[in-house]
């Protein structure tokens, strides 16, 4: 249980960042920090104690498998949840750079300020 709560605190530390912060890297910061910890979630959905891998042998019997197997599910889920973190990552920090060339600040309310 105390997993799954330092996992929502990472959340909301995420979410604080993106929403109150001004400045565009810190909220590109915060929107990583928020991925990481989806992946952590689905990672501790997953998770076994005592669990093998699912990876069934000859010389291991059905019954013991079933009970015993880690769901790899979430692992894929998470694999693929961060190739898309990371291209969308990259998405990011490209506008980033643009607005910066444009305007000369990542400060949002500036950037706002200057616009027209």
């Amino acid at each position: 249980m105390t997993l799954y709560f330092l996992n929502f605190v990472l959340l909301i530390i995420g979410l604080y960042a993106l929403v109150v912060k001004r400045h565009i890297v810190k909220k590109i910061l915060g929107v990583a920090i928020m991925e990481y910890a989806v992946n952590l979630f689905l990672i501790l959905l997953g998770f076994r104690k005592s669990g093998i891998a699912p990876i069934l042998t000859e010389d291991m019997d059905l019954a013991t498998f079933i009970h015993t197997a880690v769901d790899p599910l979430p692992q894929a889920l998470v694999l693929t949840s961060i190739v898309i973190g990371l291209g969308t990552l990259a998405l990011m920090v490209a506008m980033a750079i643009r607005l910066y060339e444009r305007y000369g600040t990542f400060d949002m309310d500036e950037i706002n300020r200057l616009r027209g």
